[in-house]
């Protein structure tokens, strides 16, 4: 099979995948230019069209649902195939696709992922940040990287990263301004930061302490839905921000932010990156892997 019909056939079940030129074309590093050209030359030398397309919406036709069923099982086998072959290279090399949420990237960016970048130049990581939970499998990732209560059962997982926690924090101007609050529902009479989660709800702050959890509802002057937006703020003396700790984990020892309920937040689950079981891993997904487990140690 030539290289170019590979690409075809990849394109299509991309496509079928993901329901837009525009999200397959940036899952395959295409340009959405190359993915149609790709698309409207296999759909001549077939003689049938794959797809309707509008400018609004992409679904597949009949004949593409059936090329599809069919065309997956066995683009599935040449790809196992090709992995197989891939793994008998002793050089760790090609792309790694993992998926995380976007504060689990900055987590393990610097610890696990640029130090091997650093150890095998030749490997090439497309990370991907998204809020919402994905089928790592079904979205053509090689791993992802959540919460431990997060991983799927039937997933491998590996903790990675340093211990985490929420962190509570203003500038000491703002509370030289309106005083601390002492325990969470003080926050009640503060200006705080709303949270906006990646369905759209507004996020509770979750607070614990004796085994005894407690969520507070808490207004303020803006919602936003990015934790650098929210440090800008926060840095600005707008009001009370909730973050990952290592979010503001440098504003802290700096002197730029003061912690706030700490005896409130107590340490969450680990992060995990995690994967499927495979039987031809590359040699880069097994080097990944076996950084992963050094570092957790």
């Amino acid at each position: 099979m030539s290289r170019d019909r590979l690409i075809e056939l990849d394109s299509v079940l991309a496509i079928a995948r993901r329901g837009s030129f525009r999200a397959a074309a940036l899952e395959l590093g295409l340009s959405t230019t190359a993915l149609s050209n790709a698309i409207g030359k296999l759909e001549r030398h077939l003689g049938v069209r794959l797809f309707n397309r509008t400018t609004r919406s992409v679904s597949l036709t009949d004949a593409g649902r059936n090329f599809v069923e069919q065309v997956g099982p066995a683009l599935k086998d040449i790809h196992g195939a090709m992995d197989a072959a891939r793994s008998q290279q002793e050089t760790p090399s090609g792309t790694l696709r993992i998926n995380a949420f976007a504060t689990a990237a900055r987590e393990i960016i610097t610890p696990l992922l640029l130090q091997f970048l650093r150890r095998y130049p030749q490997v090439h990581i497309d990370l991907v940040t998204e809020g919402r939970l994905v089928d790592i499998v079904a979205d053509g990732f090689d791993m992802g990287v959540r919460n431990a209560d997060l991983v799927p059962s039937d997933m491998i997982a590996i903790p990675v990263g340093p211990p985490r926690s929420y962190a509570v924090v203003a500038s000491p101007s703002y509370f030289q301004m309106r005083g601390r609050p002492l325990v969470p529902p003080d926050l009640l009479d503060h200006s705080c930061l709303r949270i906006r989660l990646p369905n759209g709800a507004l996020y509770r702050w979750q607070f614990e302490k004796d085994g005894q959890p407690i969520q507070i509802d808490v207004q303020g002057p803006i919602t936003l839905d990015e934790a650098s937006l929210s440090r800008t703020a926060v840095l600005n003396d707008v009001g009370i921000g909730y973050f990952m700790e290592s979010d503001v984990r440098e504003d802290i020892a700096a002197g730029r932010l003061v912690r706030v309920l700490e005896d409130w937040t107590p340490p969450l689950t680990p992060l995990c990156l995690y994967y499927p079981s495979r039987r031809n891993p590359s040699a880069a997904f097994r080097a990944l892997i076996g950084l992963a487990r050094e570092l957790a140690g």
